[in-house]
């Protein structure tokens, strides 16, 4: 008589190269949906020995929790006034408003903001996919001579480091590098996973953040001349 057997079913694991893939789903999906324009990413990945924030506008931001890590994206000076100008026209802005040169504060601002929303999208990700969490900080932006690179120390032991290339609509490249603890998830038993935030929600909060802020100050602004109206006529 025949013994069948049984089959075990074998465990899911996450490595390093999971989680980066997962960042740059959070990059393309959050820039795509910020500009309104196609953001791709390399099918390769790149082992690095060390981060470095390059020419010519660098953003890196730092996270811990259930494990630590440092996300940098250098961006090319032409990338950048890209990624602003779509994001600003897609939010209804004048074109001829805008910034034209990448070290301009409000390009800076823009990126920044946009950084933000990246690494907030990834650690959502992270949090419902690895049912674990980790927290950021406010992303940092700095504009680099092109005959500098920094380095960013981040205190991990057996740090492991990736760089992935990124390309824009109009094929300007900028690079993604993530260093971070080494570690693996290993799934215990089947869970379900949460449904994803759409990068659309997250712009549109944004946008309406601004549209507040921008309402805000021309009341402000309104309320003042008001004010010096009746004080030049005595009132």
């Amino acid at each position: 008589m025949a013994v069948s057997k049984s089959k075990k079913t074998k465990n899911k694991r996450v490595s390093t190269e999971d989680i980066l893939l997962k960042l740059c789903h959070s990059v393309t999906g959050v820039l795509g949906a910020a500009t309104g324009k196609p953001v791709k990413h390399s099918a390769m990945v790149q082992k690095i020995q060390k981060t470095s924030l390059r020419p010519d506008l660098g953003c890196f931001v730092l996270f811990d929790g259930s494990f630590s890590g440092l996300v940098i994206i250098n961006f090319s000076s032409q990338a950048a006034v890209e990624l602003y100008r779509d994001y600003m026209i897609h939010m209804g802005m004048p074109e001829d408003e805008l910034a034209n040169q990448h070290t301009a504060d409000e390009v800076g601002d823009v990126m920044g903001e946009l950084m933000n929303q990246i690494v907030g999208n990834f650690t959502n990700q992270i949090g419902k996919e690895l049912q674990t969490v980790i927290n950021q900080n406010q992303p940092k932006m700095m504009a680099i001579n092109k005959s500098l690179s920094m380095s960013i120390d981040t205190n991990m032991d057996l740090a492991q480091s990736r760089r992935v290339a990124f390309s824009t609509n109009q094929n300007n490249v900028f690079f993604l590098e993530l260093a971070m603890d080494k570690t693996e998830f290993i799934e215990l038993q089947e869970f379900e996973v949460e449904a994803d935030t759409c990068p659309d929600d997250i712009i549109s909060q944004e946008a309406n953040k601004r549209a507040l802020a921008k309402q805000a100050a021309a009341h402000a602004l309104s309320s003042q001349e008001n004010d010096d109206l009746m004080d030049s006529l005595g009132i």
